[in-house]
């Protein structure tokens, strides 16, 4: 006979199961690019400690004014004082992180055990203060589990707020430069569409202002000029796939991790036993070229230097 209710629990335990596999795959995803730039970085530290400073000391969430036993003047002090302190060890962290996702790529479920540790980290500080420096009496974990309290409500709620907004930010700004309609002929057909893995338009930007791809596992980092300065723009694809539709085109494989507009390159040089493409760019970026794209390299090289003489 056909159990309904035995389905329906398999059917529920196959929802769960796949809910599951496709957190796992999202926590392995690498962070927003948005997260480690300079600016927004500036932005999350400020209006952290602002938004915890007016939040704890008047709204008062929870009766956090009862945790202590002390003044509202001595509560004002005292939470300032760990504020910012807690802003000091949020700099330090976002600043190594900043120069780590330069060399790395950092990914969301590293990105979720780093926020972790900033609490950790300050609500530590914070128990170690009111132990040593204020003579607390009660028991150690006591304060401690008071002190997370208190450091998780300023942190996670602001951070976020502020990655929704940096978020919404973003995708508003890809929508303009997608939706964005050239004037003329010329310039459409200089612009270069970028899909990703299920075949949507994603990114799309003129030749001239395209500098490098440069792979990273399943994503690729589209770097490029906007006024003046080098931007990233993350694509969720293989530099593998890009390579075959950039076939016959100036966009080349220079290396296994990276791609070239090689109408950017000013320098090719051999640097030791390696060959290096400098790109004409004002910050200077060089990009390795491997043995196996060395051949490529030359006849495009060749190439270049056959049209321009023509």
């Amino acid at each position: 006979m056909f159990d309904c209710k035995k389905n329906d629990f398999l059917w529920v335990d196959s929802l769960n199961l796949k809910f599951d596999i496709y957190s796992m795959i999202e926590l392995q995803k690498p962070i927003p690019s948005y997260l480690t730039e300079k600016g927004n970085i500036v932005r999350l530290i400020i209006l952290t400690a602002v938004f915890a400073l007016v939040f704890i000391n008047i709204y008062a969430p929870f009766g956090v004014e009862t945790w202590y036993n002390v003044t509202k003047l001595e509560f004002l002090a005292y939470s300032s004082l760990v504020i910012l302190t807690g802003v000091l060890v949020v700099v330090i962290s976002r600043i190594l992180m900043y120069y780590l996702s330069k060399k790395h790529t950092l990914f969301l479920w590293q990105y979720f055990i780093w926020v972790l540790a900033e609490v950790f980290s300050m609500a530590m500080f914070y128990t170690l203060f009111e132990k040593l420096i204020l003579k607390d009496q009660r028991f150690f974990g006591d304060i401690f589990q008071a002190s997370a309290k208190n450091t998780a409500l300023v942190l996670l709620l602001p951070y976020s707020i502020l990655w929704l907004y940096f978020s919404w930010r973003e995708k508003k700004q890809q929508l303009i430069k997608l939706t964005e309609n050239p004037t003329a002929t010329d310039t459409s057909k200089n612009m270069i569409p970028f899909y990703d893995e299920k075949g949507e338009l994603r990114f799309s930007i003129k030749l001239e202002n395209l500098l490098y791809l440069e792979s990273a596992d399943n994503y690729v980092n589209i770097y490029y000029q906007d006024k003046g300065k080098t931007a990233r723009f993350m694509l969720r694809n293989t530099i593998k796939r890009l390579e075959e539709s950039f076939k016959g085109t100036e966009i080349i494989r220079c290396h296994r991790s990276y791609m070239v507009n090689f109408d950017k390159v000013k320098i090719l040089r051999k640097d030791k036993e390696e060959l290096c493409l400098d790109l004409d760019v004002p910050s200077g970026i060089s990009l390795p070229v491997s043995k196996s794209y060395v051949e490529r390299v030359m006849e495009t090289f060749t190439k270049f230097c056959f049209s321009k003489k023509n």
